[in-house]
């Protein structure tokens, strides 16, 4: 098919469609069932006669008779259709008139054109008869909608006008809010009134409650995503889609219990984003590497395995800047990826691209781990939000060399240190923000001024009341190390009574001696 579009070329059969389980296919299959009389609208004078005549001549036909058809009245076919979705306002032939227009370009992509050609004549927008039907409350014409949109946007010649375009991926990633606000409601009833079983905590790609299948299926969810997966394959389309804010909003829902094919679908899309060298090294901003290596490690279902590997190999194959690829391979590192790639390597798998993959990474990983210095490490646990006690942290050695590059890129690592203490709700996280906060104004001299100065003491301060012992005592530490005035001379009485108590000791050891 040609087209003018850059699409990331990606081998149908790594593309699970999964269209025939979908809630939204279902519909469509009982929908195409259901005949509708054109004669009656004709008779009550709310289509016209060539209209009736068109559609009622293009369902009768098979394939080679609708081909026949379209060859023929290529403008009459489009004004028809056009006219119908305009003048008919019952909900189940809307359905009817959708889902034969959805199967007119499954059949054959390129006739996409019709629509679009029409409305050049017209001087009309090809996408305001379908974007003001993503408004109406019937959720299948709203998904049917949807899914033609996507083909004509991705099919076409032409790429989508780019206000059109931003309204479209708002109202996608929307649909996705939506569910990602009632899974955190579902989760919440379900913590309130009734515990999570052990077999569900240790399987969250597997099967779930009723209440959370009709989430995920009956709400269209795999046809959002399938949407988004045809949209963000066409490069034009992914910076758009990251303008809406669609990778945060992603993330937020595969952090919520999902089914496997949801999962998966969405994984898929920041797949394809990252196939940008420019998205692949903005990637890791939205804290896609610990969230996709949380995954990972529960993910019981190899495609699902298959697509967060591809991720990973993007994000370090495809940017341009190579100190990113390597604050990559160290973020993978930090987020136990090595343990989850030599566990993987223990299975056996048909698929010859998870084995590709996975040597790939452990090859990337393992050499990263070699170059890694102590303070490379300490970043990229800072910025994955994830403190744990590691060495570096307690190691006064680390502080001393290091402690000024926590103001590098306008104190980066502070605030976000800061922001920690700010949003976090980890007794473990907070214990270590506190304690890093500390060795930074103990080891760095203006370290007090700094801290105050982006909001950081008042924040320890209040955690003096944490109900968490650990955090309190670290917060504790913490402010009286912010009250001394002067860590350097503070250091020097310390030195100056050691040596003094050392002195002591000397003496009295050859007093005792000569006794």
């Amino acid at each position: 098919m040609a087209t003018g579009l850059v699409q990331t070329v990606i081998p149908d059969d790594k593309i699970d469609m999964l269209a025939a389980t979908s809630a939204l296919q279902q519909e469509a299959s009982e929908i195409r069932s259901q005949k509708v009389n054109w004669q009656s609208y004709l008779q009550s004078q709310m289509i016209s006669q060539e209209d009736c005549t068109f559609i009622a001549a293009y369902e009768n036909a098979d394939s080679a008779g609708r081909e026949a058809l379209l060859k023929d009245n290529r403008s009459q076919c489009a004004k028809t259709f056009l006219n119908l979705l305009g003048h008919i306002s019952k909900d189940q032939t809307i359905q009817h008139i959708l889902v034969l227009i959805d199967d007119m370009f499954q059949e054959e992509p390129s006739r996409v054109e019709i629509f679009r050609e029409h409305a050049a004549r017209k001087k009309e927008s090809v996408w305001t008869p379908f974007l003001n039907l993503l408004n109406r409350p019937d959720g299948f014409i709203q998904n049917m909608t949807s899914r033609i949109i996507a083909k004509i946007a991705c099919w076409s010649k032409e790429p989508m006008d780019r206000s059109d375009l931003h309204f479209y991926l708002t109202w996608l990633k929307d649909q996705l809010k939506q569910t990602s606000d009632a899974l955190k409601e579902f989760a919440l009833n379900a913590a309130m009134d009734i515990p999570e079983s052990p077999s569900s905590e240790s399987e969250p790609s597997g099967e779930s409650s009723p209440r959370h299948e009709e989430l995920m299926n009956n709400e269209y969810m795999q046809s959002v995503a399938r949407c988004l997966q045809m949209m963000l394959r066409v490069d034009e389309y992914r910076f758009a889609f990251v303008a809406v804010d669609g990778i945060s909003t992603i993330l937020t829902i595969l952090q919520s219990r999902l089914n496997f094919q949801i999962q998966y679908q969405l994984i898929f899309c920041l797949w394809v984003l990252t196939f940008n060298p420019l998205l692949a090294e903005k990637m890791n901003k939205f804290n896609v590497i610990p969230i996709l290596a949380d995954i990972l490690s529960d993910s019981v279902k190899e495609k699902v395995t298959r697509i967060i590997l591809a991720v990973f190999r993007n994000l370090i194959e495809k940017p341009e800047d190579n100190q990113v690829a390597k604050e990559h391979c160290i973020a993978m590192v930090q987020c136990k990826v090595l343990k989850q790639l030599s566990i993987l390597e223990q299975r056996k798998f048909d698929d010859e691209d998870i084995v590709g993959d996975i040597e790939f990474l452990d090859e990337k990983l393992q050499a990263s781990v070699q170059d890694l210095s102590s303070f490379d490490e300490y970043a990229t646990e800072v910025k994955s939000g994830r403190l744990e006690w590691s060495p570096v942290h307690k190691s006064a050695k680390f502080w001393r060399e290091n402690a000024a590059k926590l103001n590098e890129k306008n104190y980066e690592l502070l605030r976000i240190l800061i922001h920690l203490l700010e949003t976090s709700n980890d007794p473990l996280v907070l214990s270590v923000a506190s304690y890093d906060i500390g060795e930074y104004v103990r080891h760095y001299p203006r370290g007090k001024n700094v801290i105050e100065q982006l909001g950081g003491k008042q924040l320890v301060m209040q955690l003096l009341g944490h109900d968490d012992p650990n955090v309190r005592y670290e917060a504790l530490l913490a402010v009286q190390k912010l009250m001394v005035h002067n860590w350097e001379y503070l250091g020097k009485q310390l030195e100056k009574e050691s040596q003094t108590q050392s002195t002591s000791k000397s003496t009295s050891v050859t007093s005792a001696a000569k006794a």
